[in-house]
């Protein structure tokens, strides 16, 4: 019964590879990260926010240089007791009037607040970009950990589906040779308990592959309904940049070059140093408004007004007889008004005290980021040497083990110790190669290589 549904596992992934392989173009990691980029909520949102500042920005643009206008008319009929605009005498009667206007306005000085804000939404403008890019980075950060776990799987399950066959084939034969006497029952006994440990081995392995595949199709937001077909390949030993990703190979760039490099280039330490920025912008311009401000303000109106039973003007010729134009400066001196200026001017200098302390708090950050991945990198690259070592010699033991089986020199319980070393030293050499892979790949990444390009 163990077989029978081992067999269909088996079979159910050989076909569903086929068929999709059929299907389907299958994927590499440079197609998952791009097609993730392009239908993640969070990259979408993130375009929204983009657009609002290039929108603030235009706003602030256009209130330092132009100036706003407006113009309106107005039409009433009135009864009873009016004021004839003439003789400026009350009269009883019905009147027409109908009136034009037009005015524009500008702030000459307002503490610098226009100029300043222009300047915030420019760099509002960036942090939007920057917040764009490090959402980028993170999401192909969690697509090449995600891929990397369903190649690891599916590599695994390849390797077990090997030794589940080699084990029918030795259980086989053992059946024969019990059968001439050859061999003992508690032998043969003893390898239908490894097969059964093998065909456990692939079952939660194969379910640990499709979970991974899950998860990756998440992070994608591949369609539900649809099958992902990726390239379950070893990876290259040269990435995209050219670069080796050979353990000891890992270029000529010192631990301190990468940090000052991480330091003025990372989104995440600029998007601080551009919040700390806008923050003493801000300040300034609540110094700024304890100052009078100055706006220059002028017009155009005029009207068309007819009483009943007077002899009408022509209306066109009243228009440009009631026509008239102004033009005003005014300054306004603030006096009191509670404190509430200084009130803005106390919580706008607390809210540059924590934009620099933030902005101080993520260099730390990052600067320990980058000599943590460092570290993890050059750790991971040796572990994967030894992982390489150690899989050889368990490769070469595990070959001379199988013939001393087969000739009858070793027991099968020792063969099964040995099986099990050999299975292990296998699965350390991928497991160790991915997390190299994933080291390597941040400390680039904090040297200015996006995660997509390498």
């Amino acid at each position: 019964m163990k077989n029978l549904f081992i067999s269909c596992v088996v079979m159910g992934l050989a076909i569903a590879g086929n068929a999709l392989a059929s299907a389907q173009t299958t994927m590499t990691l440079r197609d998952c990260m791009e097609y993730a980029i392009s239908n993640s909520t969070k990259i979408r949102i993130q375009e929204a926010a983009i657009d609002d500042a290039r929108i603030a920005r235009r706003d602030a643009l256009l209130a330092v240089f132009t100036p706003s206008i407006s113009a309106g008319t107005s039409a009433s009929y009135s009864f009873g007791r009016n004021i004839d605009p003439e003789t400026n005498t009350y009269i009883n009667t019905i009147s027409f009037n109908n009136g034009y206007s037009v005015s524009a306005g500008i702030t000459l000085f307002n503490g610098f607040a226009a100029v300043n804000n222009y300047k915030i939404s420019k760099t509002g403008m960036l942090i939007a970009d920057s917040q764009e890019k490090q959402l980028e980075a993170d999401l192909c950060l969690a697509v090449m950990e995600a891929y990397y776990n369903v190649v690891y799987y599916k590599r695994l399950c390849d390797v077990y589906e090997e030794q589940v066959a080699i084990a029918e084939q030795a259980l086989k034969k053992a059946k024969k040779q019990e059968e001439l006497g050859q061999k003992g029952h508690a032998d043969v006994i003893q390898m239908e308990a490894d097969l059964a440990d093998r065909q456990y081995d692939l079952t939660n392995t194969y379910n640990m592959y499709v979970s991974q595949k899950m998860t990756l199709s998440d992070l994608m937001f591949w369609p539900v309904d649809e099958e992902l077909n990726i390239d379950t390949g070893m990876p290259d030993q040269v990435g995209h940049d050219g670069a080796p990703v050979i353990p000891g190979l890992t270029g000529n760039l010192s631990a301190d070059d990468v940090v000052d490099f991480a330091l003025e280039h990372n989104p995440g330490v600029q998007i601080a140093s551009w919040k700390a920025l806008n923050a003493k912008r801000e300040l300034n311009t609540a110094k700024w408004q304890l100052l009078p401000s100055v706006s220059l303000n002028g017009g155009w109106n005029t009207s068309y007004y007819a009483f009943q039973g007077n002899q009408p003007v022509p209306y066109m010729d009243l228009l440009k007889r009631n026509a008239g134009e102004y033009v005003s400066l005014s300054v306004s001196i603030p006096i009191y008004n509670r404190l509430a200026k200084y009130s803005t001017i106390g919580r706008k200098r607390n809210a540059l005290s924590k934009a620099q302390a933030e902005y101080n708090q993520k260099l730390r950050d990052v600067e320990s980021e980058v000599h943590r991945a460092i570290q993890d990198r050059d750790g991971a690259a040796t572990a994967y040497q030894q992982a390489q070592r150690k899989a050889e010699v368990q490769a070469e033991a595990y070959t001379l083990n199988l013939k001393k089986l087969e000739q009858g020199l070793i027991s099968p319980l020792e063969f099964q110790t040995a099986n099990n070393n050999y299975l292990k030293a296998q699965a350390d050499e991928m497991n160790s190669l991915f997390k190299y892979l994933i080291k390597q790949a941040v400390v680039r990444y904090y040297n200015g290589i996006e995660y997509i390009n390498q």
